[in-house]
């Protein structure tokens, strides 16, 4: 079989906020967390809920609804927190980002993949990797290494060494 016929397969872990179906790269994702206390950080942005201490480890958590725009909603059942590793500036980051709730990991080929919309969609797409078409459905596929920016990360791990010291 020629390498010409062998269509290359990724695996993304999807996750629902809203109607909306987004994936991420299942290799960035570390682990999916169900109803885990959440410790809020006075002074941070709307969408930065504050940390979670993921085995002795201080891990700032994001709501991605807020992020990308969307209305705040009340935590359900199904809301869970996934733990992603991202990098920033050639740096590892460990950062936890709640979705209304986590679907199933799925193997989207590239030639299921369609460019990012250049219009119609409420995202920045320079984060937008792509548009999966599943199932008669479409996945938007994030590059999660875009989608928070240096300052945001900067803020982050700020926020955490002062909540690691203690400090004010």
């Amino acid at each position: 079989m020629s390498e010409a016929l062998i269509e290359s397969t990724h695996q993304y872990l999807t996750f629902c906020l809203g109607k909306e179906i987004f994936a991420v790269d299942v290799a960035k994702a570390r682990e999916v967390l169900d109803n885990i206390s959440i410790t809020k950080v006075p002074q941070t942005p709307g969408y930065m809920l504050g940390v979670i201490n993921l085995r002795g480890n201080v891990v700032p958590v994001i709501d991605m609804r807020l992020k990308f725009g969307m209305d705040a909603v009340e935590r359900t059942v199904d809301t869970c927190i996934i733990v992603l590793e991202i990098s920033v500036d050639g740096e590892a980051v460990v950062i936890g980002a709640q979705a209304d709730s986590v679907q199933e990991v799925l193997d989207i080929s590239a030639g299921q993949i369609e460019p990012p919309p250049r219009l119609g969609t409420r995202l920045n797409t320079e984060f937008i990797q792509g548009m999966g078409n599943c199932n008669e459905e479409f996945v938007i596929i994030l590059d999660i290494d875009k989608v928070f920016t240096t300052e945001e990360i900067f803020l982050a791990q700020s926020l955490l060494k002062d909540v690691e010291t203690g400090a004010p």
